[in-house]
């Protein structure tokens, strides 16, 4: 059964780092390309970071790049999101995807390209 599981949300001031952990089971990890959205309330799941199978690729939205890193270990069958200046906007919940879509140019960044999702972390950044 595939199961993705977030960890490492919390609370933290604004500037503040948080490294988030999604742990894969249940489907061949290395065959898939990950994700890390977010959910604000009111608001839309929103595409934050992506990571290329191998993880020699990546790409971001432009509110965070320079900001988070993600990052990815095949023998751990897990992928890493990196989050540091963290600011107010940034408090959302953050879900991990994974596509079994194959990187043909384009980077998958809408909810509907990705298979499987996680139950999410809570990250609340403090003003």
């Amino acid at each position: 059964q595939v199961q993705l599981v977030e960890s490492g949300g919390g609370l933290v001031q604004s500037g503040g780092s948080l490294r988030l952990s999604c742990a894969a089971s249940g489907f061949f990890f290395s065959s898939y390309v990950m994700g890390w959205f977010r959910q604000a309330p009111g608001k839309e799941r929103e595409f934050v970071a992506t990571i290329s199978r191998n993880g020699d690729g990546t790409d971001y939205a432009d509110s965070v790049k320079g900001r988070f890193t993600i990052s990815r270990d095949n023998a751990k069958n897990t992928v890493y999101i990196q989050m540091n200046s963290l600011k107010p906007e940034d408090t959302a919940a953050y879900y991990c995807a994974a596509t079994v879509a194959r990187y043909t140019g384009n980077w998958f960044l809408t909810t509907d390209e990705y298979d499987y999702w996680g139950q999410g972390t809570q990250v609340t950044v403090s003003s």
